[in-house]
């Protein structure tokens, strides 16, 4: 049987397609912007004929009935990265939550840590020799095919063709869905409301950019920090990409020539992530550019990969920073609030990586000024994303605090040197108490 035959043959209606879903099954689903919201529906449509499916993924973005009350006892969703469209749901005990390195994640599934029944994914139409790509974001969602005992497919034209190690044979699928919607679209996240707001990412994206040389290898994520960083990149030459994901703001970067991976010391002329979040922009630049190379999360984030960067420069943001260094960027105290993600994967990736820079970027304050990031220690109850020891340079809108081979002493007066002056004074009053200084 050719491929055309076996793809016209699992044809079915989205309805009919999860109707493989069972009581007890451990559903996998593609996330990001890739999320497979027709099937999601159906699914959720049928929840009352089902008991206890466990539904596991990363952010996600759109719809996730799932985690409703309706559907307790129905669902229960396992959070690898919990999203915006979840948070309630954990921090209610209505779903919950895996820590975990991002590169990781495929362990789960290829060692049957999580079981992979059915794989609810969103993929491109195949091409001439019936390999769908899987578009927006491969990540973990490959190795999940891989383990997965039947997978269901959305396939979408406007889904883009991304090369790389990010394809699955039309053979290989069980049912398919066609649709015809739009990618779900993930815009800026962390919207500036003041033009003093913009002032500090920009003098934090300054700050960073100073830091980052002439054919360095970058990764960056998506909102304010990042988007100001490449803003100030422009007049550097030779600098190559190597991230878990991008968003819109480097296609800028590449058009000008600033971006073009001349120079990195692995994949070298490609740009190499796993998923990308942003708008139909960014999905457009993506689609069979040959420049771009997407792998699974458990090769991009590989720190030892990473580390095989020559002067790699990894930026990742934080919720707060304590007097020592460490690092709190997935939860608010006890409350949890995103993921480790790849920041831990990426900083010591750099922090190995021959002349590489592993940088931790947040504001220097909160809730319009009136708390510091910057803390004595940090909220009781927090947990430590990246210990102090893995945190080499961090950067406020005050300046850069370099914190590498540096005594509690010199750390402190680093990290009160960038906190906001309002706050230094107090900061510097708990470091004598407790005879830090």
């Amino acid at each position: 049987m050719d491929w055309m035959t076996s793809y016209r043959s699992k044809l079915m209606t989205a309805q009919d397609a999860v109707q493989v879903i069972k009581s007890g099954d451990h559903v996998y689903i593609h996330p990001g912007c890739a999320v497979p919201e027709t099937l999601i529906r159906a699914m959720v449509a049928r929840g009352e004929d089902l008991t206890d499916v466990k539904v596991d993924h990363i952010l996600t973005i759109g719809e996730s009935g799932y985690v409703s009350e309706e559907m307790q006892g129905h669902f229960r969703h396992n959070a690898l990265f919990i999203g915006g469209n979840v948070r309630k749901a954990v921090n209610a005990g209505l779903a919950d939550a895996t820590h975990i390195y991002l590169h990781e994640v495929a362990k789960l599934f290829y060692e049957k840590i999580i079981p992979v029944d059915v794989a609810l994914i969103h993929v491109s139409p195949p091409d001439e020799h019936g390999f769908c790509s899987f578009g927006v974001g491969v990540e973990m969602t490959k190795p999940a095919c891989e383990m997965a005992k039947t997978i269901v497919a959305q396939v979408n034209p406007n889904m883009p063709r991304v090369l790389g190690d990010c394809f699955i044979h039309v053979n290989k699928i069980d049912a398919i869905v066609e649709i015809d919607d739009p990618i779900r679209e993930m815009p800026q996240v962390g919207d500036i409301s003041s033009p003093e707001e913009q002032e500090v990412y920009d003098r934090i994206g300054g700050h960073i950019a100073e830091l980052i040389e002439d054919e360095s290898t970058m990764q960056m994520g998506i909102g304010a920090i990042p988007d100001a960083v490449l803003n100030y990149l422009e007049n550097k030459r030779d600098l190559g990409v190597h991230t878990e994901m991008f968003s819109d703001g480097v296609i800028k970067l590449v058009e000008m020539g600033v971006v073009n991976n001349e120079k990195k010391s692995l994949h070298k002329g490609k740009m190499v992530a796993s998923f990308v979040l942003g708008t139909k922009t960014i999905f457009d630049f993506i689609d069979n550019n040959p420049i771009v190379e997407f792998h699974p999360s458990h090769y991009v984030n590989d720190p030892f990969i990473v580390a095989q960067n020559k002067k790699m420069v990894a930026i990742n943001s934080a919720l707060q920073v304590d007097l020592t260094g460490q690092v709190c960027a997935d939860s608010i105290g006890p409350r949890l609030y995103s993921g480790f993600g790849g920041q831990v994967d990426f900083i010591r990736g750099a922090s190995h990586s021959e002349g590489g820079k592993p940088i931790i970027a947040l504001p220097a304050t909160a809730r319009g000024g009136e708390i510091s990031r910057i803390v004595p220690h940090l909220i009781p109850g927090a947990g430590v994303t990246t210990n102090r020891a893995d945190v080499h340079y961090v950067v406020t809108e005050y300046g850069v605090a370099s914190l590498f081979g540096k005594t509690v002493r010199q750390r402190v007066n680093e990290l009160i040197h960038i906190a906001h002056p309002r706050f230094r004074d107090e900061l510097r009053s708990y470091a004598k108490e407790i005879k830090y200084i």
